[in-house]
């Protein structure tokens, strides 16, 4: 029987109140700076037991003005940027050289939140990068030992044994390096915190980064 995906559509709910808390959110008392209130709405998603809170959309451009978008984990926050990682042969390594601009949305629907933020990329220098490498899990290292991201795979049995090739060096040398895994850093100059209202009333804070510091202004939602 085919699948009717309108049907699917129709029957959904957004912010279902039963699985969803719409808090207030008044824009008056928000910081001055984006960064307090990013982590405390973070935290505020890790209390609520949003699944994988850390986890945010990345879109990008490549060389030709085409966009992508792809899931990928925070690696941080601070006043140098918000941080994530990849091989810099990847896709989105590649777009990053060419056009390092980015966009980032963390969506957190227990909470009916978003945040969305946008700015330059820079990558950090490589003892950075590795350092970053190495604080994460084996897995994480066997992973980016695996290398060639993105590049065309002939077999999922491939896969399997350099897979397993990756996981083997990852516990027998805890600190070895993988010379492509690069940490980026968004600069932001733009952060928006979206909050959504059971009557459509969506609260859209967005701050701006200035010569003078940040600007705060309201979005119709």
């Amino acid at each position: 029987m085919e699948t009717d995906l309108h049907a699917i559509l129709r029957s959904l709910r957004v912010w279902d109140p039963d699985v969803t808390d719409l808090r207030p959110f008044d824009p008056d008392t928000a910081p001055p700076t984006p960064l307090p209130l990013f982590a405390t709405w973070f935290a505020e998603a890790v209390a609520a037991g949003q699944p994988e809170p850390h986890t945010m959309s990345l879109a990008t451009v490549d060389e030709e003005g085409r966009p992508d978008v792809r899931i990928v984990m925070l690696h941080g926050a601070d006043p140098d940027g918000w941080s994530f990682a990849t091989h810099a042969t990847s896709r989105k390594g590649r777009a990053l050289a060419a056009r390092p601009y980015a966009a980032l949305t963390f969506y957190w629907p227990v909470l009916g939140r978003q945040v969305r933020v946008r700015g330059p990329v820079v990558s950090a220098p490589s003892e950075e990068s590795q350092a970053d490498l190495h604080a994460r899990s084996t897995g994480a290292l066997a992973a980016a030992l695996t290398g060639r991201q993105s590049e065309e795979l002939a077999s999922v049995a491939e896969l399997r044994r350099t897979s397993e090739a990756a996981w083997e060096r990852a516990r027998a040398n805890p600190g070895e390096p993988s010379p492509t895994w690069t940490l980026y850093r968004l600069r932001p100059e733009t952060v928006e915190f979206f909050q959504g209202d059971p009557d459509r009333r969506h609260v859209r804070l967005e701050y701006r980064s200035t010569e003078f510091g940040w600007s705060r202004t309201l979005l119709w939602p």
